[in-house]
C-alpha cells in the first residue's frame, strides 16, 4: 500500500464492479490453468504513448497508463517535511533491484484494485532470468517462485509466479512478473494486487501484455 501510494498518489480505492478486466477477451492455457486475455483498450510503450518505453504493449481496456519520473518523485518527496528522510524513502520505492519503476497502469477505471508496473533498467550483461531474480529478491518476503521461458513479438523473456507475505498485514497474496532485455536495458512488467483474488482477476491484463509484447 505505501508503494502504490509513492507511485500513485492514489486516494480511496475503487469499489470492484467485475470491469472489462474480467470477463472480456478471449481464453488461453496458461501455467497456473486457463487465463482470459484481455481485450484491448490502446497500446503503451511508443513513442507519444503515456509510457514512452524500449518495448510496447497492449493495454486493457478502462486501464489508465501514466509515466513515473523517478527522480521528480525523489525530489518531491525531499521538499516535504521529512527532508532527507522523504527522499530516501521515496528513492527506495521507486527502485527494486536493477531495475526502476518507468510506468504504471491502474486498473480502478475497470473496477479492479491494482496496477501493472513496468520497471526499466540501464543495459548490462544480466539476462532477463538474473534480472528477474534480482527484482524478485529485492522484494523480500517472497516464496514458492516458480520461473519459465516465453517468447513473444521475437523477444525471449522469463516470467514468474510467487507468493508475497506481508508482515505488517500478516497476509499472503500471489503476484506474479516478467522481464526481457532489450538493446536499451531490462525490462520488468509487474502485477501485484490488493490480494490474491484481485490478483487473479486482472491476469488477463497482465497476459495481453506478455502476449502483445514488441520491442520499440
Amino acid at each position: 500500500m505505501l508503494l502504490a501510494a509513492a507511485l500513485s498518489g492514489c486516494g480511496g480505492a475503487a469499489g470492484n464492479s467485475g470491469g472489462p478486466s474480467r470477463a472480456d477477451g478471449t481464453a488461453h492455457p496458461s501455467a497456473s490453468g486457463t487465463v482470459r486475455v484481455a481485450a484491448r483498450g490502446g497500446t503503451v510503450g511508443a513513442t507519444g504513448s503515456a509510457c514512452e518505453l524500449p518495448v510496447h504493449f497492449d493495454v486493457a481496456a478502462h486501464w489508465k497508463p501514466r509515466s513515473i519520473d523517478a527522480g521528480a518523485a525523489a525530489s518531491k518527496a525531499a521538499d516535504g517535511p521529512d527532508g532527507d528522510l522523504g527522499r530516501s524513502v521515496a528513492d527506495a520505492l521507486m527502485h527494486q533491484g536493477p531495475v526502476t519503476a518507468a510506468c504504471e497502469i491502474d486498473a480502478k477505471p475497470a473496477g479492479d484494485i491494482g496496477f501493472l508496473r513496468v520497471w526499466t533498467g540501464r543495459p548490462g550483461d544480466t539476462d532477463a532470468r538474473g534480472v528477474l531474480r534480482a527484482f524478485v529478491a529485492a522484494e523480500d518476503n517472497v516464496s514458492e517462485e516458480r520461473y519459465r521461458t516465453f517468447t513473444a513479438g521475437g523477444l525471449s523473456g522469463v516470467e514468474v509466479d510467487y507468493l508475497y507475505t506481508s508482515k505488517v498485514l500478516d497476509e499472503t497474496k500471489k503476484e506474479c512478473a516478467f522481464a526481457v532485455v532489450t538493446p536499451h536495458g531490462p525490462v520488468v512488467v509487474h502485477l501485484g494486487g490488493l490480494d490474491t483474488e484481485e490478483h487473479e482477476a486482472m491476469l488477463p491484463a497482465y497476459e495481453l501484455a506478455k502476449r502483445t509484447l514488441r520491442l520499440n
